[in-house]
């Protein structure tokens, strides 16, 4: 399955691509290339390949392995073509006897320091060198292998995912330059000189305790088997693949299922994917195990009550029993007292069906999703200064930014694949400002030395922005030009007089942001005059009770400086799911039908009730918080919870519980039993993203295929479970493939109007919006004007969360991801990432630590006013002194126990990033309470399903 490619990169960037054309021959063949290709490059435009070891497409040209060489008539000597640029009226020869000669004697000395076990070398039938060598028509080596060689060489197997053989290595430095150049970690080194060169992780570590993050970037460039993964070496080559969307966090990455019969073997970053250009990181890479874990759900199961065992039944009970409860329920407490909760981590298809469930055949409004807890934000601040749902840009527009300002977010953690493109732009020059409580490791990226720091308070957003727009505005920063004509001029002034007001001063919000005023007015005089001024925020811009004031801020920033409609700028939000933007873009929350139209509006109903064949109910329906209220209360007695775990993931557990445990019906559609599944009452097995048809949307509004590579464990993909269910409560639906729902879905949606499967699989994916005037999709919006016309700058007044440290509660904690794991970590805790992190801990800064006697590594005791939870300590310099960090990827670690349920002014996504807490030590190794109270749940959930003991 070896796949040969040439260096694109010889191209350059699309920013430096040459006008000037250049005409040569090569072999007898003319050939017009642009200025600055290599020789290689242009021969192979014209299906000449010439032969290469260390030339890579996603690598720049390196020259090493001189395999590659060529004749150019009219110069002496013979020339590497990788490295080698075209020159008008060249003439090539690329096959002489000569030539031929060189290139065996080449491959010949490879081959005589490298091992001669084919027959059992993991690579064989996908191994470059193996390949040259017959294609140079080497048939002996003269030189032996009884003289010094490399072949005892030791191997390192401490990496989970893949082998290092050094005995197999030929020095080609691919992985080496792929390491730097493509993931930007710079984990990899040739160490020493001459025959004694080795590749090196440093500092003589093994690759599991160097540097390197296993992106796979080393594995995917290495032409022999010096890398391998363990996953071929156990199962052998793959036989076949299919192309299919990564589903991790919202980069969207596009991967190469190999397949050997119905076995996955491996996971390879496609080459085409238009997100991600072949390249990924350690979850999309390696971290699929979870697919076929014994932990999977395979069969239905239902109970009359909580307190009772579950009874393992077929597809047919399980759904007459779930529809027949639903319409219990409805019957005895009213049409609005059932909901359903969609997941960011389904396909658009599927959460297109589950609201459509809610609102046809339930009759009601009350249908959200897990985006309200992190994202919701985005939707209503971006719909409301600049009239569209989502970011401007899409991810490669980076390349071209002279200044990237990220706020509250962590790219080369949350989201690896665009973080190692980011890194790419600064190492070329571009300038950086992150703004964070945190010290991330963007700051560490090699050529960030002049990056600017802005270690902000937890809770003081939207003074930033705002002093930041203070000194833009007060110092003449303006981009006049833009706002006279594309930005509403009476809000503009109403903006402006509010902004330049002295008490949103750099010097005036000092002490609230917790960054000295020169610093911030640095960053704003950065940001506004570098050139292209590039915005990209995450969860820490968010999941604050402002954070919608933040993201309309964000905003007024991009476009009092003009940095709006153009390559290199824009407000960028970093989706944490691989399905968020299209969870939101398929009408999941109550008052918007997809597409954003409001479920107000007479006109908008009237299409989807003639297309559905339903009355649609005009009056928005219950959030997640409003689900969960009512539900205490005594007046929502069902759910349908889809691929989302909300007692793990929602703030303040407690609270979560008892709305769960107040319900009279809940169903769960998920691939693993989870923490809401102790309350459920009927359990929908679901199919994980690689067992489905369907499409994902990621970050940049990119719409990309899912293609089913397995049969569904259990029998069934989720869009077929909701179809079925559907059926069973009388409104049917007759769907034979998600295509037909795809068409469903831009027959009623303008921004999807032009999507289709055919489309998509002609096009490779689209960012919508794809309709007639742009029927291949945008890649940047608001090139030349707003879908609103006028762009609005809204006031942002600053006000502060009622979460306040005091003397009981005197630390901050704010909340986020680590690299290894996901989410909530149900896909992850099932693989092997656990050995880089298998439990939640907490950083202190070793000042806050000693004032408590805590040791690196202690237990220690996190009370909030809610409740409290246990974790180990870690000290870090990356925080700073009153804030403390953890993750919440694992559920025994109870960190949402402790958060509260303050939460967003207007879209009530939680404020998971402020919560004041005091930690103590303890000497108590035992778990907490909340962690017994979770292991026993496992144990005894997994009995009564007959699944065994957990992982």
């Amino acid at each position: 399955m070896v796949e040969h490619f040439f260096p694109e990169k010889d191209l350059g960037t699309p920013a430096r691509l040459s006008d000037v054309q250049i005409s040569l021959t090569i072999d007898g063949v003319e050939v017009t290339v642009p200025e600055g290709t290599s020789v290689m490059r242009a021969a192979a435009l014209v299906d000449i390949n010439i032969p290469k070891l260390c030339a890579s497409d996603n690598l720049e040209a390196f020259g090493s392995c001189r395999l590659c060489t060529v004749e150019i008539e009219g110069r002496r000597g013979m020339h590497a073509s990788c490295t080698t640029p075209v020159s008008e009226g060249m003439v090539v020869r690329s096959q002489t006897e000569a030539l031929a000669k060189l290139r065996r004697n080449i491959m010949e000395l490879y081959i005589s320091d490298h091992p001669l076990d084919c027959l059992t070398c993991p690579a064989n039938g996908d191994c470059e060198l193996q390949d040259m060598a017959g294609a140079v028509g080497l048939r002996e080596v003269r030189y032996g292998f009884a003289g010094e060689n490399h072949l005892s060489l030791p191997k390192d197997e401490s990496n989970p995912y893949f082998t290092f053989d050094a005995s197999k290595c030929i020095l080609c430095s691919r992985c080496v330059r792929a390491c730097g150049e493509v993931q930007g970690t710079f984990a990899l080194t040739v160490e020493k000189r001459g025959f004694e060169s080795r590749i090196s992780t440093g500092k003589g570590t093994d690759f599991l305790n160097s540097d390197c993050v296993s992106c796979g970037a080393c594995v995917q460039a290495c032409p022999t088997a010096t890398l391998s993964e363990k996953s071929v070496i156990d199962k052998g080559q793959p036989e076949h693949s299919v192309i299919t969307t990564c589903a991790y966090c919202g980069v969207g990455c596009s991967f190469k299922a190999e397949m050997k019969g119905d076995e996955l073997v491996r996971m390879t970053p496609w080459k085409g994917g238009q997100a991600n250009h072949g390249h990924s990181c350690v979850k999309g890479r390696f971290a699929f195990g979870y697919a076929s874990h014994k932990d999977r759900l395979k069969h239905p199961m239902i109970r009359e009550s909580i307190d009772q065992p579950w009874r393992e039944v077929g597809w047919q009970e399980a759904i007459e029993f779930a529809a027949r409860r639903l319409r219990e329920v409805q019957q005895k407490y009213g049409r609005n007292s059932v909901g359903g909760i969609t997941s960011s981590r389904c396909t658009n298809e599927e959460t297109y069906l589950v609201q459509k469930l809610v609102r046809a055949a339930l009759g009601t409004n009350n249908t959200d999703t897990c985006a309200r807890v992190c994202h919701s934000p985005t939707g209503y601040g971006l719909k409301m200064t600049l009239g569209e749902s989502a970011g401007t840009q899409d991810f490669d527009s980076v390349m071209q930014s002279d200044c990237i300002l990220v706020i509250g977010a962590n790219p080369t953690d949350a989201h690896p694949v665009f973080g190692s493109l980011l890194r790419k732009r600064l190492r070329q020059g571009a300038r950086l400002i992150v703004a964070d409580p945190r010290y991330i490791d963007l700051l560490d990226s090699p050529h960030t030395d002049e990056a600017l720091h802005l270690p902000i308070r937890p809770g003081a957003n939207v003074a930033l922005v705002n002093a930041l727009a203070h000194v833009i505005v007060t110092e003449g920063l303006e981009d006049q030009d833009f706002i006279a004509t594309r930005c509403a001029p009476e809000e503009y002034a109403a903006w402006r007089d509010f902004i330049i007001d002295p008490r949103h001063a750099p010097e005036a919000m000092s002490a609230v942001i917790g960054v000295p005023a020169e610093s911030l007015r640095e960053a704003a005089r950065l940001y506004a005059t570098a050139g292209n001024g590039a915005i990209y925020y995450g969860l820490g811009v968010t999941e604050h009770s402002q954070g919608s004031t933040t993201v309309m801020g964000i905003a007024n920033l991009a476009m009092a400086t003009g940095n709006i409609g153009r390559p290199g700028v824009g407000v960028n939000p970093l989706r944490g799911q691989n399905n968020v933007q299209g969870s939101c873009d398929m009408g999941s929350f109550p008052h918007e039908l997809p597409g954003y139209q409001p479920v107000t509006d007479a006109a908008v109903r009237a299409r989807f009730e003639a297309v559905w064949g339903a009355g649609l109910d005009a009056e928005p329906g219950l959030r997640i918080p409003g689900m969960f209220d009512a539900a205490i209360e005594g007046r929502f007695k069902a759910m349908y919870v889809q691929g989302e775990d909300i007692a793990q993931s929602d703030p303040n557990t407690q609270h979560v519980e008892a709305a769960l445990r107040s319900l009279e019906l809940l169903i769960v559609q998920d691939i693993f039993l989870n923490e809401t599944a102790k309350f459920a009452h009927v359990i929908l097995p679901g199919a994980s993203f690689l067992e489905k048809n369907g499409t994902f949307t990621n970050a940049e509004r990119r719409i990309n295929r899912v293609r089913r590579v397995m049969a569904p464990l259990a029998g069934k993909e989720d869009w077929e479970v909701t179809m079925a269910l559907s059926n069973a409560l009388g409104y049917p639906m007759h769907y034979r493939h998600p295509s037909e729902i795809m068409d469903e879905i831009a027959s009623l949606t303008p921004s999807f109007a032009g999507v289709s499967y055919d489309r998509l699989e002609a096009l490779g994916s689209i960012q919508w919006p794809c309709n007639d005037e742009h029927p291949e999709g945008m890649p940047i919006m608001h090139g030349d004007s707003f879908p609103i016309g006028e762009g609005r700058m809204v006031v942002t007044e600053f006000i502060p969360t009622t979460e306040r440290v005091s003397e009981a509660f005197p630390l901050l904690l704010t909340t986020g991801r680590i690299l290894s794991q996901y989410n909530v970590g149900a896909q992850t805790r099932r693989t092997d990432n656990n050995v880089w992190h298998s439990e939640d801990v907490l950083e202190i800064h070793p000042h806050d630590a000693s004032a408590r006697g805590i040791a690196d590594g202690q237990p220690v005791n996190i009370q909030s006013r809610t409740g409290s939870t246990v974790l180990r300590a870690r000290h870090s310099q990356r925080m700073q002194p009153g804030v403390v960090y953890t993750t919440f990827h694992f559920p025994h670690s109870g960190a949402n126990v402790i958060t509260t349920d303050n939460s967003d002014w207007a879209t009530n996504c939680p404020e998971y990033k402020v919560t004041a807490v005091q930690v103590t030590g303890t000497t108590d190794l035992t778990l907490s309470d909340w962690q017994q109270r979770f292991e026993a749940f496992t144990e005894k959930q997994l009995a009564y399903a007959g699944q065994g003991e957990t992982h």
